[in-house]
């Protein structure tokens, strides 16, 4: 059973080898039409790095050819294999713009995009690419709006677009976190998530910065010098008014209800000290 076993690794080694052998002969023979031929046929069993060495040569060599569609648009998909998603999105649209009316002209620029969000990152971290991923897409869907992958497409916009609202609720959170530190943190606070909320109206954050303008200006309220303490109750109850009236039921309804309670018995007291004036 040994024996067979050794046989085997053996014989598994040799065909690794003699692999190995032949694709380094390949890479000197200079024989381009044999590179292509046998890029190709990597190509077809998924072994991209390989591909990818080889076709990575043929786009210059093979520029203004009749093979040069097909080598741009099959090293970009061995990039793309490879996870190196940033080369591979360039080279999807140096297909796109070399070849406008090529075979895989609409493909390409899909993946333009959809290589940009892959590499959009997690929401704490700079949003660049992932307002490049949104561009792209929307440039799919207005050159290509009977496309069958628009639906994905838009649907890809929306993810990527609640990653930047939930960055911009994280950089909202952060001045309200860092209170009165070095100013009135509380007012860039509701600055933020105004902003984030006139940006982006249906974002499914939007009940958490509706609440978080509130919070921010209720503690505003109470930490007040007296001269805008009544304005900044008054305005708090606004607030208040206006996010029960959006979210009856949500989930900061309880805490909301505190807030209203305690700016309505602040709101009253003025209103005492008034009638006793």
């Amino acid at each position: 059973m040994k024996l067979k076993y050794l046989v085997f690794i053996v014989a598994v080694l040799g065909l690794v080898g003699t692999s190995c052998s032949k694709y380094q002969k390949l890479l000197k023979s200079q024989d381009y039409e044999l590179w292509y031929t046998e890029a190709m046929n990597y190509y077809e069993k998924e072994d991209y790095t390989r591909a990818a060495t080889l076709m990575g040569q043929l786009v210059n060599i093979y520029r203004g050819t009749d093979k040069a569609e097909e080598v741009n648009y099959t090293y970009a998909n061995c990039l793309y294999g490879l996870n190196d998603y940033l080369t591979a999105g360039h080279y999807y649209r140096e297909y796109v713009k070399n070849f406008p009316a090529g075979d895989y002209a609409e493909e390409c620029q899909y993946m333009s995009a959809y290589c940009y969000y892959m590499r959009s990152p997690k929401p704490r971290l700079d949003q660049t690419t992932t307002e490049d991923a949104i561009q792209e897409f929307q440039l799919f869907i207005n050159m290509y709006p009977n496309s069958a992958r628009v639906e994905e497409s838009t649907r890809l916009m929306d993810e990527l677009r609640d990653k930047l609202v939930f960055k911009s609720y994280l950089n909202a959170k952060l001045y309200y976190n860092l209170g009165d530190y070095m100013g009135n943190n509380y007012q860039s606070a509701v600055i933020a998530a105004q902003n984030s909320l006139k940006d982006f109206p249906d974002t499914k954050y939007r009940e958490e910065l509706s609440f978080l303008i509130l919070e921010s200006k209720y503690i505003q309220a109470v930490n007040s010098v007296e001269e805008k303490k009544e304005d900044r109750v008054r305005d708090t109850l606004d607030e208040y008014y206006s996010f029960v009236n959006e979210f009856p039921e949500g989930k900061y309804r309880k805490k909301a209800d505190r807030i209203f309670a305690d700016t309505d018995k602040m709101l009253k007291g003025y209103n005492t000290e008034v009638a006793v004036n």
